[in-house]
């Protein structure tokens, strides 16, 4: 970490010596990413070692970062950039292998399942070759294992499982010795993500217990019911985990608050941008962007990321969804609602994220 810290202090007094600024990387990259990608400075150079199929829509990569990055715990995320019609594009997925690979051949695996729509996902599947150089941020997110151990159910579904990939990988590892069990929730059989890989963990790792429902291969839906639920052995004591879209997260949180679990036990995330009831709420207004020197007008829920962007600005951001941060920015007068949560911001300086917060009235940025 000192060696890092250390190369970053130069270059940034380089820099400043040179250009009168902390990022000399925007200079020097284009420069180094034709030479070899891998010494890329302002993001950790991936390469594509191998592009693995899963399902029909959905598939494994196996990527080398450069040996700076440092690391990840298992059911952490990390946003990638790769540049789609030449725009730089990030987004953030959760890393589905054990940090033990990480750790001892120097790779990690992304499984990614293509979005209907969905730009980034959708180039991932048609164009991203082996021996292709993607970016990789640092890992961020809480969704960890517990410590010390705790008896856990995982509730996953469709492309939720990929974060539980990670922890279960690790867990039968390190022999995590408590009870453990996943309702894994798919449309069909075709649709089970790295099939053989749980059925082999299923088989040597004896505290995992197994349950793969298929939602759609019946006259009636099969979604998640209470029964499955009272079917948990010592339910009431385990850490749960939701993993999946927004509909089996929500319908798992009612069945869970039925049944007495405290907040602190249901640990979740999200695959898609949850959004609160603003009810009627009048949204919009002028926004100032005081670094750009420039006033946008704005209408109706859009966020202050989706404002920017519309003007033309290009600020730094990740996953859109409120998970990393990387958009925050400092609101210096006016008012904004987080659309995740509905909770209306102070009207003075603050820091917001760009990507949840939609202003209520004229709002002023330093951006």
């Amino acid at each position: 970490m000192l060696a890092k810290q250390t190369q970053q202090k130069a270059l940034h007094w380089l820099g400043r010596q040179l250009f009168n600024r902390d990022d000399p990387e925007a200079f020097f990259d284009p420069l180094l990413e034709r030479i070899n990608p891998m010494w890329v400075q302002e993001y950790t150079p991936a390469r594509v070692e191998q592009i693995l199929s899963e399902t029909g829509d959905t598939k494994t990569l196996v990527l080398k970062p450069a040996r700076r990055w440092s690391g990840f715990r298992a059911g952490q995320h990390v946003n990638i950039c790769v540049e789609v019609d030449g725009v730089r594009r990030n987004r953030t997925f959760s890393l589905s292998s054990s940090p033990l690979l990480w750790q001892e051949q120097g790779l990690v695996t992304l499984t990614i399942k293509r979005l209907p729509g969905g730009l980034v996902t959708n180039w991932l599947h048609d164009h991203l070759q082996t021996g292709a150089v993607i970016g990789l941020g640092e890992a961020f997110g809480d969704l960890l294992i517990p410590e010390p151990a705790q008896p856990v159910l995982f509730i996953a579904g469709g492309s939720g499982i990929t974060p539980v990939l990670s922890q279960l990988e690790t867990m039968a590892a390190q022999d995590y010795r408590a009870p453990v069990t996943l309702l894994y929730f798919v449309r069909t059989r075709d649709d089970v993500i790295a099939r053989e890989k749980l059925l082999a963990l299923k088989a040597r790792y004896s505290a995992l217990t197994l349950n793969i429902i298929a939602t759609n291969e019946s006259r009636e839906p099969r979604y998640l019911r209470g029964q499955d639920l009272d079917a948990v052995p010592g339910i009431k004591a385990r850490q749960v985990y939701l993993c999946g879209p927004k509909g089996l997260m929500d319908l798992a949180q009612g069945l869970l608050s039925e049944r007495g679990f405290a907040d602190a036990d249901i640990h979740s995330t999200f695959f898609s941008v949850p959004s609160a009831n603003l009810g009627n709420e009048t949204l919009g207004g002028e926004v100032q962007f005081e670094g750009s020197q420039m006033v946008v007008g704005s209408e109706g829920d859009a966020t202050l990321l989706e404002i920017a962007e519309a003007a033309g600005l290009t600020p730094r951001h990740g996953c859109r969804m409120g998970i990393c941060h990387q958009c925050s920015c400092r609101k210096t007068t006016g008012t904004v609602i987080n659309r995740l949560t509905g909770q209306t911001s102070g009207p003075g300086e603050e820091t917001v994220q760009l990507c949840i917060s939609v202003p209520r009235g004229p709002v002023s940025l330093d951006l």
